[in-house]
């Protein structure tokens, strides 16, 4: 047992073009991720690109064990085919925008390119995704196996992000702006998903049934906060989490309609009969950089836990009742009820999680650095939260939005329904660093942080080192020109010469590190020896 796990985390932003408020979000994405194809393009540097293998996708494969017909699935579930912006009916210049009377505004650069020109989907040098899912650009991390590593190689998401934003407008497509924010208010939620590597041997039962009343309750170190409750935003009034309101059942398959706490989807990206990965659809996107990683990390050891068959004994009387219970009420006071009438608060609730992990591990010696700081930050947390939220201002997204936007309520005598209380909230999520709220606090001081803009950078362009996202990334970094597709688990090469392309596969998530295949860069190696040896580490 320990807090580390290979974990990836999967960020939609939401996007808007400013003079242009009605065009097409897919269309907007599309420049996003076409333009940092273009950069990287440009750039002698570590992060070049390559498209999106799907052949190994199966989005409706289900761990209770069966299948959903695909005539059934809602199309955001059919993840397995390259997205297309003809077939959607909105290439042309005079889509972009939904208003025909803004369509003069169109962007010059896609006016004159063709939509099989456009990359849509590519992997990076850092070993990441980059894509468009459906209405919103994507950023998919590498794996990783710290919590520390997960926080880092989040936020070398945001700052792809923004240098999309950048080459987008320098290309002609006007100033995009991108939220990292999981709701439009308008009824449109869109996620912040986390991957988490397991055994298959751990029944899905008892994933399910452990981890419920902890995403129910962790929301109190994670959430991002929300100016507003109910899907279409019926009450002026603040809110812990932005997803909590959107999620109306326990378990399932779905991930855009009828939400479930608990998410089915049985697509390991790795060996089907040794692993499971748990695909989490309930977090909320964090700004900040110490809930993710209270986020990732308790994950991990309730994970963990589960595995042993350790959880704490919780059972949630009405799992989704007490979710947005836990999320309307800012003072950490609500109780929610257990099977048999026990109530319980979010605090008590994380604290049954924490002594059962701090049990466990003591028990084992189990004190690794990353462990040990996820205990003690988690124990420390809840310490704070029971004393006063609004003393973890400078450490938890939705309680320094909360003093931000009730102090300007205050200063100004207005209600949270004032339409300027929308704004600040929106805001708050901005990805520009001179605009974004969260980043203004930050530049302040006024929130505390992990990691250096310089260490960002840095991860923008290298992948983790203890993963197969060493493999993928250093492949794309060195032999680009002859990756013609790749993705989570496989390498396909062109090689000239040869009659047939060269798929390598990589059904091990913790080969191909550092450690194992770092001699093939250093050998700089032509590009038929370098395949001819990934055989021989296989």
């Amino acid at each position: 047992m320990s807090a580390r796990r290979l974990v990836g985390l999967e960020t939609e932003y939401g996007i808007i073009r400013t003079n242009m408020p009605k065009a097409n979000a897919t269309v907007l994405s599309a420049q996003i991720v076409d333009a940092y194809a273009q950069l990287v393009a440009e750039q002698d540097s570590a992060a070049k690109a390559a498209r999106w293998d799907y052949s190994d996708e199966s989005p409706l494969a289900d761990a209770r064990g069966f299948a959903m017909d695909r005539a059934q699935a809602h199309p955001s579930q059919l993840t397995d085919v390259e997205p297309g912006l003809e077939d959607e009916g909105i290439w042309t210049a005079e889509s972009i925008a939904l208003d025909g009377n803004d369509a003069h505004v169109g962007s010059t650069l896609y006016q004159e390119k063709d939509s099989t020109d456009v990359v849509m989907n590519m992997v990076l040098g850092n070993g990441a995704r980059l894509y468009v899912d459906h209405a919103h650009p994507e950023y998919s991390s590498p794996e990783t196996m710290t919590p520390r590593d997960a926080v880092l190689w989040d936020q070398a998401g945001d700052e792809v992000m923004r240098r999309a934003a950048q080459a987008a407008a320098r290309l002609g497509s006007g100033e995009l702006l991108l939220y990292k924010n999981n709701t439009d208010n308008k009824s449109v939620s869109y996620g912040s998903h986390e991957n988490y590597l397991m055994p298959r041997s751990i029944e899905f039962s008892a994933i399910a049934s452990g981890l419920t009343p902890f995403f129910a309750s962790r929301q109190i170190f994670c959430g991002a906060g929300r100016v507003g409750q109910g899907m279409l935003n019926e009450r002026a009034a603040f809110q812990i989490s932005q997803r909590a309101d959107f999620f109306e059942a326990e378990v399932g398959l779905e991930t855009t309609i009828n939400r479930p706490i608990i998410n089915t989807r049985d697509e390991p990206h790795a060996n089907w009969d040794k692993y499971r990965r748990l695909h989490v659809i309930i977090g909320d996107a964090n700004l900040g950089q110490i809930p993710t990683l209270l986020r990732v990390g308790t994950t991990n050891l309730v994970l963990s836990l589960i595995e042993a068959g350790m959880a704490p004994q919780l059972e949630l009387a009405e799992p989704v009742l007490a979710l947005q219970q836990i999320s309307h009420d800012p003072t950490l006071k609500a109780k929610v009820g257990l099977r048999g009438g026990v109530q319980l608060t979010a605090i008590e609730i994380q604290r049954h999680y924490l002594h059962a992990a701090e049990n466990y591990c003591a028990a084992r010696g189990i004190a690794d650095p990353d462990t040990t700081e996820i205990l003690t930050r988690w124990a420390q947390m809840l310490d704070l939260l029971e004393r006063d939220p609004m003393d973890a201002a400078d450490q938890i997204d939705w309680i320094a939005k909360y003093q931000l936007v009730n102090g300007f309520a205050q200063r100004h005598g207005v209600e949270l329904s004032d339409p300027r209380v929308a704004m600040l909230d929106l805001q708050w999520a901005d990805l520009r660093t001179n605009k974004g709220l969260y980043y203004r606090l930050a530049e302040r001081g006024a929130i505390q942080t992990l990691f250096s803009q310089q260490e960002i950078n840095q991860a923008v362009s290298a992948p983790p080192e203890n993963t197969r996202a060493y493999l993928r990334g250093m492949t794309l970094q060195r032999y680009a020109p002859y990756v013609v597709a790749a993705n989570w688990d496989a390498l396909s090469f062109a090689v000239p010469g040869a009659r047939k392309i060269s798929r390598f596969h990589m059904p091990e998530p913790l080969a191909g590190t550092r450690a194992q295949v770092g001699e093939l860069f250093e050998a700089e190696l032509e590009i038929a020896e370098f395949i001819d040896e990934l055989a021989r580490h296989r």
